[in-house]
C-alpha cells in the first residue's frame, strides 16, 4: 500500500530540485563546449568533399592542450587578420599539410606534393564531376614553414582561401601560415547529416612522412 503523503512529499521534492538540475545540466553544457567539444557547420566549398556545404563536425577543443597538431589533421583555427573577408575573428576549417621545419615543395614529376623529400599522395583532393581531380597548387612553390607555425591547405584546393594562396599573394610565409596558438580544436568527426556521418581520420599517406632536417 502506497503512503500518499510520502508520494506527495516525493513529488513537492521533486518540482524544488528540477531547477537545480537544470541549472546543473546547462551550466555542463556551458563548460564542455568552453572547453572539450563545439559543433561547427561547413559554410563554404573550401573543403569539399571531404566536408559538404552545410556539413556539421564536431571538434575536440583539448587535444591540442595534450599534444602538437600533426600533419593530415583537419583543424578548425581564428582565421588571421589577412585571411578575414569582413567578419571579425571568423574560424576557418583546413587540412594541416605542413608543421614547422617541414619543406613543401610543389611539385614532384608526377604533380604531385612533397614534403621533406617524400611525395605525398592527396585521395582526398576535390574531384569533378568526371572524375577530374583539382591539381596539387596551381603554381610551383617551395617553402620551409616557420616555427609555431603550419601550412594549411583546403581539400579542394581551387575554391580554397589557404596557406597557397595567400603565399602566392605577398610570397610571405608569416602571412600565408597560422600559428599553433591560433588552432580551437581538431574536427574528427561528420555527424550530421546523418547520411554523411563519418569519423575524420588522417589519411595513411601522411605515414611515411620523415621529419624535417634539424635547423643548421
Amino acid at each position: 500500500m502506497i503512503d500518499e503523503q510520502t508520494g506527495e512529499q516525493r513529488r513537492g521534492s521533486f518540482w524544488r530540485e528540477l531547477p537545480i538540475l537544470l541549472g546543473v545540466a546547462i551550466l555542463v553544457a556551458v563548460l564542455v563546449r568552453a572547453f572539450v567539444l563545439q559543433t561547427f557547420y561547413i559554410p563554404s566549398p573550401s573543403m569539399e568533399h571531404t566536408l559538404n556545404v552545410w556539413d556539421r563536425v564536431l571538434v575536440n577543443k583539448l587535444v591540442y592542450d595534450f599534444r602538437e597538431p600533426r600533419r593530415g589533421e583537419i583543424v578548425v583555427f581564428k582565421a588571421p587578420t589577412e585571411w578575414q573577408r569582413g567578419t571579425e575573428g571568423e574560424d576557418f576549417i583546413k587540412r594541416i599539410i605542413g608543421v614547422a621545419g617541414d619543406h613543401v615543395v610543389c611539385c614532384d614529376a608526377e604533380q604531385r606534393l612533397m614534403i621533406n623529400g617524400h611525395t605525398l599522395v592527396e585521395p582526398y583532393i576535390y574531384k569533378d564531376d568526371k572524375g577530374n581531380p583539382d591539381p596539387p597548387a596551381d603554381e610551383p612553390f617551395d617553402i620551409t614553414v616557420p616555427k609555431g607555425r603550419l601550412w594549411v591547405m583546403g581539400d579542394h584546393r581551387s575554391a580554397s582561401g589557404d596557406s597557397l594562396e595567400h603565399y602566392q599573394l605577398k610570397q610571405d610565409l608569416q602571412e600565408a601560415t597560422i600559428e599553433t596558438d591560433s588552432i580551437v580544436g581538431r574536427a574528427f568527426t561528420i555527424f550530421w547529416p546523418v547520411g554523411r556521418a563519418t569519423w575524420l581520420s588522417v589519411p595513411e599517406q601522411f605515414d611515411g612522412i620523415p621529419e624535417p632536417a634539424p635547423a643548421k
